[in-house]
């Protein structure tokens, strides 16, 4: 006799064990949810708009592109959250899974379009939203292979790639903390590396610090919005806020679909493919705990089901991001900390994120206050986020075998991609599309971890 799909689970999949007050499919009173849904909001807000914050810095956006980015990130994070929660036939893994902008794809885009600004800003837009959108079905395709992907992508591999993306973005971090690139070649207290901009940045830093050091939950939550508004009260009392640039900014931003057009980069194209690739194997991790977390199945049909419904989203939401003028979206981890915090797995608390995410971004004034924010007070706290993400890749690293095949694949790797990294112009006699394409730290070590991996052959 053919056995069900739930009856496989349950034969497959031992009952997990929780304390949780509200289950995934448990509907929670509007209190509740509510107040469930600001705490997650707390711990992403910043996580989500400092992608495009970043990316705007590096490439010298206008102020008005860089307000208009963020509010367009805040509601592309919404649209997804509510896809990934809600779940759309096989697009979703009805979780509480919460999507922002990725920070992965940082380093290609900035790397990919830095020396291409006499483009102009609309024209780089129009191609990095072109790329977003052309290489989003790397993850959609992966979605449906997952069982034969982790064979290629295998825990080492994928902690090679996360440590290598935050070494990557700790550079530029640094550069924020300086003053950026703005600040280089001119002279001044607000010159690059000064002793005020590093103090801003430190102030920041070590507030950040202090105040996650605390017991109180909800403090901690909001450690880093807070030590950026102390940053930002002390830079305006340096006289280095301007205001009078947010009457360039309307009452409501109405989304434009398409507001840069599209075009088309190859070098771009093949970098921002590969981190799809390996996002993918992020969001099948984090899909991973945030079951385990409200008690569902981590094998089995059940779960294949969610995972590759996830993944999926994760691919269709970037996709959908692109038209919308903004950045990739991946699944955020730091939810899965929340919903222990919490005891609330309800995948409709999700809705409600979501329908704040897309309120905030219909705001241009929030956009407004970021994009005129100091670098070094974005900086200091970018340095400590972006340093948890290198961590968090030796963590994943280390919870491996390290023997010696791992050893020369660990070395290989990363001598290649900081190599890239440290020393750029070791690819300046390189034809235009192969330089473009290794341009990047992430890619080089991305790459050759994962040839690394599956050449490299040794009998213990």
């Amino acid at each position: 006799m053919e056995m069900t799909e739930k009856e496989l689970d349950e034969i497959i999949q031992p009952i997990q064990k929780t304390d949780l007050i509200y289950q995934i499919e448990d509907n929670p009173p509007f209190k509740e949810a509510a107040f469930a849904g600001l705490q997650h909001l707390l711990a992403i807000f910043v996580a989500i708009i400092t992608p495009p914050l970043i990316i705007s810095q590096t490439l010298n956006f206008s102020t008005e592109t860089t307000g208009f980015l963020v509010s367009m990130a805040l509601l592309a994070s919404g649209i997804s959250t509510f896809i990934q929660c809600r779940r759309f036939g096989p697009v979703g893994c009805g979780l509480l899974c919460i999507q922002g902008t990725s920070f992965s794809f940082i380093g290609a885009l900035t790397a990919s379009f830095a020396a291409k600004g006499d483009m102009g800003e609309a024209a780089i837009l129009a191609a990095i939203f072109g790329v977003c959108i052309a290489a989003s079905p790397v993850e959609m395709i992966v979605s449906r292979l997952l069982k034969y992907t982790k064979k290629i992508i295998t825990p080492l591999v994928s902690g090679i790639v996360v440590t290598m993306i935050g070494l990557s973005l700790i550079k530029v971090a640094i550069i924020s903390c300086g003053g950026g690139y703005n600040a280089m070649g001119i002279e001044g207290e607000r010159s690059f590396g000064s002793l005020q901009n590093l103090g801003l940045a430190a102030l920041v830093l070590v507030s950040i610090l202090v105040l996650n050091s605390i017991k109180n939950k909800y403090i901690r939550m909001s450690s880093i919005i807070i030590g950026i508004v102390i940053g930002y009260v002390v830079a305006y009392s340096m006289g280095w806020v301007d205001f009078s640039k947010m009457g360039e900014f309307g009452a409501i931003t109405i989304p434009q679909p398409f507001k840069y057009g599209l075009s088309f980069d190859l070098s771009a194209f093949i970098a921002v493919a590969l981190i799809y690739f390996i996002t993918s194997i992020e969001a099948y991790g984090d899909i991973t705990a945030n079951s385990m977390i409200g008690g569902e199945p981590i094998e089995g049909p059940k779960f294949l089901k969610r995972v590759q419904g996830g993944v999926l989203a994760d691919g269709i939401n970037s996709a959908v991001a692109g038209v919308f003028n903004s950045f990739p979206n991946s699944i955020f981890a730091q939810n899965n900390g929340l919903i222990q915090l919490t005891g609330v797995a309800s995948r409709r608390v999700g809705y409600y994120i979501a329908v704040f995410l897309v309120i905030l971004s219909a705001f241009p004034f929030i956009g407004g206050i970021f994009s005129i924010m100091p670098e070094p007070v974005l900086g200091g706290a970018t340095l400590l986020m972006f340093g948890t993400v290198a961590a968090s890749g030796v963590r994943i690293i280390a919870s491996q075998n390290i023997n010696r095949k791992a050893i020369l694949v660990l070395a290989v790797s990363f001598a290649c991609g900081l190599g890239v990294e440290l020393v750029p112009n070791i690819l300046s006699q390189m034809p235009a599309t192969i330089s473009g394409i290794f341009s990047s730290g992430i890619t080089t070590g991305g790459v050759v971890a994962i040839i690394a991996n599956v050449v490299i052959r040794i009998k213990e």
